[in-house]
């Protein structure tokens, strides 16, 4: 019989994998390639993922990785934007490809009428090529061959059928109503993505140790990708399994320790789509059943004692946290002294309160 691991063996695990239990002491771009990424639709919010991972974390260290090209804004898990190492991004893109453009023409299919894919792609692929532009700008430079497309379509097509990254100032600290200007992956990294898709094995591996123990439904989930179980059969005899309360699998990788239950969690700030919620299928391990929709509305969740608790938002002039449930006054206070350490960091050190709503 496989060990049974509860909701809160595994919500501490989570919090472990994700750097959330202990601030790292690593670089900003080892964690960033420890999380395979952070997901990054909205801009800034990045900024706060490593703020709540790291010792330390400045500003600057993320915008001097976007500069020098070694961290880079593209579609990849899910076909969302994430922020990932330029190494990730070059060895991965082409294992994702046929999911981006999947699930670009599952939405889009009706959208396209007489549109051939590969035709837009060649005639879209050049103007990205040779100056970063904006989705809707290159659109409308190819729109005169399909009249009865609309341009915003064409624009969303393109984003998945071409390898782009999204450039600076897109992303920059400060920077957040940026355009959002791309340019092909090869001539923004010198070198276009690896033509041979990368091993999902190693994929699945690198899940588990930033995301472990979970489920097969979980790396799909977090993945995008429906074909892994082949890659998951070939792991197997190098991975341990668990049960979790209702009786699902769990797969995990062996070099990675599992926290006592009760090992204490400090609050911890997420940004908006923080992959530690969105990187499961069940997501009960961190966040109540009535409460996941949070995770996919683009609200900033709080964490305390492991769990989400709250939500937050940000002004100039501080933190307002919303809780989901009543907080003991030690919780409380130590959601304070988070917060107000919070609110300096997004006002670049002037100090702000922190309001309980």
């Amino acid at each position: 019989m496989s060990t049974v691991l509860g909701d809160r063996a595994l919500n501490r695990a989570t919090l472990a994998r994700q750097l959330l239990a202990d601030r790292s002491t690593r670089p900003a771009r080892d964690v960033i390639d420890h999380l395979v990424g952070l997901q990054a639709q909205e801009p800034l919010e990045p900024y706060v993922g490593l703020w709540s991972r790291m010792a330390g974390f400045a500003p600057a260290e993320l915008v001097g990785l976007m500069e020098s090209r070694e961290v880079v804004r593209t579609h990849l898990q899910r076909r969302t934007i994430h922020l990932l190492t330029a190494d990730d991004c070059l060895a991965l893109r082409s294992l994702f490809q046929p999911m981006l453009v999947q699930r670009m023409y599952g939405t889009l299919k009706r959208a396209l009428p007489g549109v051939d894919l590969d035709e837009l792609t060649a005639a879209g692929r050049p103007h990205f090529h040779a100056e970063p532009l904006r989705l809707p700008d290159v659109a409308r430079r190819v729109a005169e061959r399909w009249p009865e497309v609309k341009v915003r379509d064409l624009g969303d097509a393109l984003s998945s059928l071409v390898e782009l990254v999204q450039v600076p100032p897109r992303g920059m600290w400060g920077q957040g109503n940026a355009p959002a200007a791309s340019t092909t992956i090869e001539a923004w990294l010198g070198r276009a993505p690896d033509p041979s898709p990368a091993d999902a094995s190693e994929l699945v591996l690198r899940y588990l140790r930033a995301y472990g123990p979970a489920t097969s439904a979980d790396v799909r989930s977090w993945s995008g990708l429906s074909g892994l179980p082949a890659a998951i059969k070939e792991l197997r005899p190098q991975l341990r399994t668990f049960r979790d309360e209702r009786g699902r699998e769990l797969l995990d990788v062996a070099d990675r320790p599992l926290p006592d239950p009760d090992t204490p969690a400090p609050p911890r700030f997420l940004p908006a789509f923080d992959n530690a919620v969105l990187g499961y299928d069940d997501r009960t391990r961190i966040i109540d059943a009535e409460h996941r929709n949070l995770s996919i509305a683009g609200a900033r969740l709080l964490l305390v004692d492991g769990r989400v608790s709250a939500t937050w938002t940000s002004s100039d002039d501080g933190i307002t946290v919303a809780p989901l449930r009543p907080l003991t006054p030690v919780e409380q206070a130590e959601v304070e002294a988070e917060g107000v350490a919070l609110a300096a960091f997004l006002a670049d050190g002037t100090p702000g309160k922190v309001r309980f709503e």
